[in-house]
């Protein structure tokens, strides 16, 4: 059985202070800052709206992030259960009352911001899964209520996703509670008949999505078909990419972000914008600086005395590694447009706050990495 005794933190708040990942906190300001002069770009180098807002909203969830890293990491675990359901509840909430815009019913209006519940939800999976096995036998996980409640809590709430619809947020949920589960030690067979049942009724899943849905999968395989409609996203952001060359046009020198022709420039395709700006070089760097958050979020967990904090910071390093690619191979063209913002770079508040959840999380395990979770 996994280690379940604990012991009380006594350590004192400059202790706790000094426990801090400092790497890891540099390299969220430094993405956080690139963010905001990519998001300069995309309003044409003048401070306007999305500017104005993306500033607010990364200054004030980093430092509700490093004040939330303080809270003991036993709380987290205590509140696990909790906090999915308050964001499934935040979910049913939007499937009925929730504000419409662009043809999906994903937000609640709270005033200050419209909430992205699925977003939230994101991180709520990870929370709950990492508390489900934290005290579990690693030979009971493969037994068969114990494969069907997962199911069953991961099934919900993509199901509420996709009604919304937003097909890309639930295939990420999805993706996330998986990734928890093999990490938890799920037998790989399960994944293989998984992925045969998937593969066997995806003619029966393309005939339940919406007609926007259906094009942007046959776009993917061939943009050209129609270069100014459904391609003319992933076109523009190839072109724009491939533009940028070794070193980028230069910061506001872009062409193609500049003359608008990249739609969502400032969500899904910043990374393209940045890319046509700052060039291979560029990419690579911030490449390498995702990178080494990941690494230091893993680095965390394998250091973590406790199961949940260490099952966490695995299935969270490993949602950041997925958010990662596929929102950069789809502006790359390699994967079909699914709408999924960039981390920390995106403009999004909902994405950015699920995004600095889980980030305090993995803090309070890193300061609290001593401590024991009955």
């Amino acid at each position: 059985m996994r280690q379940s005794y604990s012991f009380t933190d006594q350590s004192t708040f400059f202790q706790k202070l000094r426990s801090i990942d400092y790497l890891l906190l540099f390299c969220i300001l430094l993405v956080g800052i690139t963010g905001i002069f990519a998001m300069y770009s995309t309003d044409g180098g003048d401070y306007l709206y999305h500017t104005q807002s993306h500033i607010i909203r990364f200054a004030t969830f980093f430092i509700m992030m490093i004040f939330i890293s303080f809270i003991n990491i036993k709380h987290w675990h205590s509140t696990g259960y909790l906090f999915y359901l308050i964001v499934l509840g935040l979910l049913i909430w939007a499937f009925f009352y929730g504000i419409t815009a662009q043809g999906s019913k994903r937000w609640i209006s709270l005033h200050v911001i419209n909430l992205q519940p699925s977003e939230l939800m994101k991180i709520a999976i990870i929370v709950f899964f990492a508390k489900y096995y934290h005290r579990m036998m690693i030979t009971n996980v493969n037994k068969f209520k114990n494969i069907l409640i997962p199911l069953f809590i991961l099934i919900v709430p993509i199901f509420l996703v996709i009604s919304q619809p937003d097909l890309g947020t639930s295939i990420l949920i999805a993706l996330s509670g998986v990734i928890v589960l093999w990490l938890a030690g799920l037998n790989i067979k399960y994944f293989f008949y998984s992925t045969l049942i998937f593969i066997i009724s995806t003619p029966f899943v393309i005939a339940f999505l919406k007609p926007y849905q259906k094009l942007r999968i046959l776009t993917f395989f061939d943009p050209d078909k129609d270069p100014l409609g459904a391609g003319y996203q992933i076109i523009q952001s190839k072109i724009a990419i491939g533009s940028g060359g070794l070193f980028g046009k230069g910061f506001l020198k872009g062409t193609q972000g500049y003359l608008e022709f990249l739609p969502e420039k400032h969500t899904d395709f910043i990374f393209t914008l940045f890319s046509e700006e700052f060039g291979f070089v560029g990419s690579l760097f911030l490449l390498i600086v995702y990178a080494i958050i990941i690494f230091r979020v893993a680095r965390i967990g394998a250091s973590s005395r406790s199961y949940f904090g260490r099952l966490f910071c695995y299935g969270y390093a490993s949602a950041l590694f997925m958010y990662i690619s596929v929102n950069m191979s789809m502006v790359l063209g390699l994967l079909p447009i699914v709408g999924s913002p960039l981390p920390i770079m995106s403009y999004g508040g909902s994405s950015m706050l699920a995004t600095m959840i889980g980030f305090a999380i993995v803090m309070s395990t890193k300061i609290y990495n001593r401590q024991l979770i009955i």
